[in-house]
C-alpha cells in the first residue's frame, strides 16, 4: 500500500479538513458557553413626576430627611435638624445652601403644620388629634408651640419651623391628614369641611407646601437620594 508523502495534496487536504473542523468545534464551544452565561438585568431605576421636583436641588451636598408622625417624633425631628445643619457647619465648613433638609409633617403631627391663627382659631379641635397642652398654661395650646421659642422644655428644645425655615429647611405637609382634620374640625365646630380644608392649607407654617400624601413624599424623597432619619 502506498502511502502518501508529507507534501502530498491527499494529506494536505486531511490536515486542512481535520483544522476546519476543529475550528469550528472550537467555536461552537466558545459560542455555547457564552449562550449559557445569564444576561446582567438592567437596573431598576424609579420614575420621576413633575410635581415631587420640588425636592430635587443639584447643587447640594448631602440630602436628609426627617418622617415626623407624632407629636413628639416631629419635635425629635426639629431638634435634629438644627443639630445636622450645625455640625455641618461647625466641623465639615458646609453653607446652608450645600444642604438640603426635608421634614415631612404626616399622621399625628399634622395638626403641627398649621400656623399660630389655625391654633387660636382650632386649637381644641387640633389637641383632640393630637393630645398636648401648653407648659405654660396646662390647658390646650392656642399657638404652633413648636413654632415658638418660648418653649425650651419641650422636646424640640427651641427650634421651631421659622428658625429652620431661615436656613433653608423645607416642609411638607400631608394631603391626607390635612382633609381628615378638616372633616373633624367641622364636625366639632359645625363649619364646612371644604372651606376648613382650604383655610388650613392657606395657614402653614413657614416654607411648607401640601403633598399628595405624607407617606408618598417619604419615598419620592429616598428615591431622590434623601437619607432618612425616623423620629
Amino acid at each position: 500500500m502506498n502511502t502518501p508523502s508529507p507534501s502530498s495534496p491527499e494529506r494536505r487536504s486531511f490536515f486542512s479538513h481535520f483544522n476546519a473542523g476543529a475550528a469550528s468545534l472550537a467555536a461552537l464551544a466558545i459560542g455555547g458557553v457564552a449562550m449559557a452565561k445569564p444576561k446582567t438585568p438592567a437596573r431598576w431605576e424609579p420614575a420621576r413626576h413633575d410635581k415631587d421636583d420640588w425636592l430635587e436641588q443639584p447643587s447640594v451636598k448631602h440630602r436628609l430627611l426627617f418622617d415626623g408622625i407624632s407629636s413628639d417624633g416631629l419635635a425629635a425631628a426639629l431638634a435634629f435638624a438644627g443639630n445636622f445643619i450645625r455640625v455641618n457647619k461647625t466641623d465639615y465648613g458646609l453653607e446652608n445652601n450645600e444642604l438640603s433638609v426635608v421634614i415631612i409633617v404626616r399622621h399625628g403631627a399634622t395638626p403641627f403644620g398649621y400656623n399660630d391663627a389655625m391654633w387660636a382659631k382650632y386649637g381644641t379641635a387640633l389637641a383632640r388629634f393630637t393630645p398636648i397642652e401648653d407648659p405654660k398654661t396646662k390647658t390646650t395650646p392656642k399657638v404652633n408651640v413648636y413654632n415658638s421659642a418660648d418653649y425650651p422644655s419641650l422636646p424640640n428644645r427651641g427650634t421651631t419651623f421659622e428658625s429652620l425655615a431661615k436656613q433653608g429647611v423645607q416642609v411638607g405637609v400631608c394631603s391626607v391628614a390635612t382633609r381628615a382634620l378638616a372633616g373633624m374640625i367641622a364636625g366639632a365646630v359645625g363649619g364646612n369641611a371644604d372651606t376648613i380644608n382650604s383655610e388650613l392649607i392657606a395657614n402653614l407654617v413657614p416654607n411648607a407646601r401640601m403633598v399628595p400624601a405624607g407617606i408618598v413624599a417619604v419615598n419620592r424623597a429616598q428615591e431622590r437620594g434623601y437619607t432618612l432619619a425616623s423620629s
